[in-house]
């Protein structure tokens, strides 16, 4: 049980956005605003803008959470702010591995999922055949049974999925040397010959990524779905019922909304308990 009090609790957002316009950082803010306010807790954030402007927090917070973000997740190979992002995650796991009992925890979304998935050689990434977005259903896998950051969601469980590019094909040597552990993956296509994309993986006791956009609620996601041009989209990948279906989606409390409010406030439960444990 979180434990009500003064103690502070200080929340590093990483903005990957690279300064387009988003519904996920509003997202983020409104989840930590709610989990801030239900546990009266003395909780703090900071944005980072990572890409535009090449800002990256120091290891002085006790939360890290890295955002999505547009364009190829390859690209950005040796640019300097790659460098130190990368940086700052080589730091917290180190101050992970060493004697210190405040562990630092990060949750990484969507472009920050490719990212790693590339650092630590996870899968292939590659370009989808067309983008794919709308609340769509994924899987975990069999490793997802005790998974505290799913608790309270159903398999499979519902969720918005934005992405043109992906990862596939889990190294799965990588993930036994590494002790990584794929949770979730998308949803499979019968119809399709292609690879179901890795969508959740732990990488540690304390860090969690889905390449999927757990911050996503029912009113960003209806605004982006009324647009013609994504409506274009989706219509063209999906079909015109699976729009509708989706529109109808948004209206059930089962679906993205109930993924809004268990996943990364589950992922904030066992962060803050371990800092008021330690």
């Amino acid at each position: 049980m979180i434990q009500t009090g003064k103690q502070p609790i200080k929340v590093a957002i990483l903005d990957l956005y690279d300064g387009i316009e988003n519904e996920g950082m509003r997202g983020f803010a409104e989840i930590l605003d709610r989990y801030k306010k239900k546990n009266n807790l003395n909780l703090s954030c900071e944005v980072f803008d990572v890409r535009r402007k090449v800002e990256v927090p120091d290891t002085g917070f006790n939360i890290y959470i890295s955002s999505g973000g547009p364009g190829n997740p390859i690209d950005s190979e040796g640019t300097e702010w790659e460098k130190k992002y990368f940086g700052l995650i080589d730091k917290l796991e180190d101050h992970n591995l060493s004697n210190s009992s405040q562990k630092k925890y990060g949750f990484f979304v969507c472009h920050s999922f490719q990212l790693m998935c590339r650092k630590y050689q996870l899968g292939d990434i590659n370009m989808r055949r067309s983008a794919s977005f709308g609340v769509l259903p994924i899987h975990k896998t069999d490793a997802a049974i005790d998974e505290p950051v799913f608790e309270n969601l159903a398999d499979p469980f519902y969720a918005v999925d934005s992405r043109l590019w992906q990862v596939v094909h889990p190294n799965e040597k990588r993930f036994t040397d590494l002790g990584m552990q794929l949770l979730a993956i998308e949803k499979e296509r019968l119809h399709i010959d292609l690879p179901r994309a890795m969508m959740a993986i732990r990488f540690s006791d304390y860090f969690f990524a889905t390449q999927f956009h757990p911050e996503a609620d029912a009113t960003g996601v209806k605004s982006l779905l009324l647009k013609e041009e994504k409506k274009k989209e989706v219509v063209s990948e999906h079909g015109l019922d699976k729009y509708n279906e989706m529109l109808e989606c948004l209206e059930d409390a089962d679906k993205i909304t109930h993924t809004q409010n268990s996943m990364i406030p589950n992922f904030l439960d066992q962060a803050i308990l371990s800092l008021q444990e330690s």
